[in-house]
């Protein structure tokens, strides 16, 4: 490793603004502001949002209906609204659908022509 060149590799106390929990780790980020914690003088780097705020993470995520599109992805799908609503049909499950005729054709017509070429590199 080249002396010099690489950013200082230390312990960082991390805060989340929203839960105001707190934990240690190291990091490469560096802070002007800094923190006691556990006897020990640290870096404090701030964040937003942490997987302990995360909605996602803390099990209370939440739809966002924008203009109408969950209700417009529903009656397209026929997908009941709610927790308890019965899946929707899946395209596995659904009869399956034939390629449209142009695409067929031209399907076709491709496979000869591919099995009448010699194979490269061989004589």
């Amino acid at each position: 490793m080249k002396s010099g060149i690489h950013p200082a590799y230390r312990k960082v106390l991390f805060v989340d603004g929203a839960t105001g929990d707190e934990w240690v780790s190291y990091s490469t980020m560096a802070s002007s502001d800094t923190r006691t914690h556990a006897g020990e003088e640290l870096p404090m780097i701030r964040l937003e949002i942490s997987a302990m705020s995360h909605p996602f993470w803390t099990g209370n995520a939440r739809e966002v209906d924008t203009e109408g599109r969950m209700d417009r992805f529903r009656r397209r799908y026929n997908v009941k609204a709610g927790a308890n609503a019965a899946p929707a049909t899946t395209t596995a499950q659904a009869a399956p659908v034939s390629a449209p005729a142009p695409v067929a054709a031209a399907a076709a017509a491709a496979a000869p022509a591919k099995a009448k070429q010699a194979p490269k590199g061989k004589k």
